[in-house]
C-alpha cells in the first residue's frame, strides 16, 4: 500500500514534501550512525540505528507508507502545507533500493562490532547512503527514481501502463 489513490489521477500519489522531509530525517539518523561509527569508532550502535532504518523502510513499503516511523514524523513536520502529489510508483522503487542498502548495511553492521576488517566496505556503503539522501534532501533529486527511470529505459523493468503518466519532484518527468 505504498502511495494512494486521489480524484482525477490513474495512478498513486504520495506526498512530494512529506518524502523530502522523511529523507531530512533518515538523513539525520544516517549521519548519527556514519559519527558513531566511523569518526567515535563506535561500532556498537550501527546495527540498532541501520535495524531501525531496515524497519522504517519495510513498513512503508510492506505494511503501509503512512505507517513507517520516519514519514509518521514528516507528516507532524510538515502540519497544513498544501499537499504536492508526485507519483508513487518510482518513489516505491527507491524505497525499495534504500530497504536493500539498509539491510545490506545492517547485516554487514552485525559483524562489524566483532570484526573491523569490515569497516571499509561498511564506511563506503554508509557513504552511497549519505550521498543519495544528500541529493534528495538539499537538491530534490532523487537519485532512486533516477535508477528507476534508467530501468525503463534499458527495458530491465516494465513502464507501468496509465493513461496519466505520474510526476516526479518538482515535475521534472514523466514516467
Amino acid at each position: 500500500m505504498f502511495g494512494e489513490h486521489i480524484p482525477n489521477k490513474s495512478f498513486k500519489v504520495v506526498d512530494e514534501i512529506t518524502m523530502r522531509i522523511s529523507s531530512g530525517v533518515i538523513f539525520f539518523i544516517a549521519i548519527t550512525a556514519f559519527v558513531n561509527g566511523f569518526i567515535l569508532k563506535n561500532f556498537n550502535v550501527l546495527p540498532y540505528i541501520t535495524g531501525f532504518l531496515v524497519l522504517n523502510f519495510a513498513i512503508g513499503l510492506f505494511l503501509d507508507l503512512k505507517y513507517a516511523p520516519t514519514f509518521l514524523l514528516s507528516r507532524l513536520y510538515r502540519g497544513k502545507q498544501i499537499e504536492k502529489p508526485i507519483g508513487a510508483i518510482q518513489k516505491k522503487f527507491a524505497w525499495s533500493l534504500g530497504l536493500i542498502l539498509a539491510s545490506v548495511i545492517f547485516t554487514l553492521s552485525i559483524f562489524l562490532v566483532s570484526n573491523p576488517g569490515l569497516f571499509n566496505t561498511v564506511c563506503f556503503l554508509c557513504l552511497i547512503c549519505l550521498g543519495i539522501l544528500f541529493f534528495e534532501v538539499v537538491f530534490g533529486i532523487c537519485i532512486g527514481c533516477e535508477l528507476y527511470f534508467t530501468a525503463i529505459d534499458m527495458k530491465l523493468i516494465k513502464a507501468p501502463k496509465l493513461e496519466d503518466k505520474p510526476n516526479c519532484m518538482g515535475d521534472k518527468c514523466e514516467v
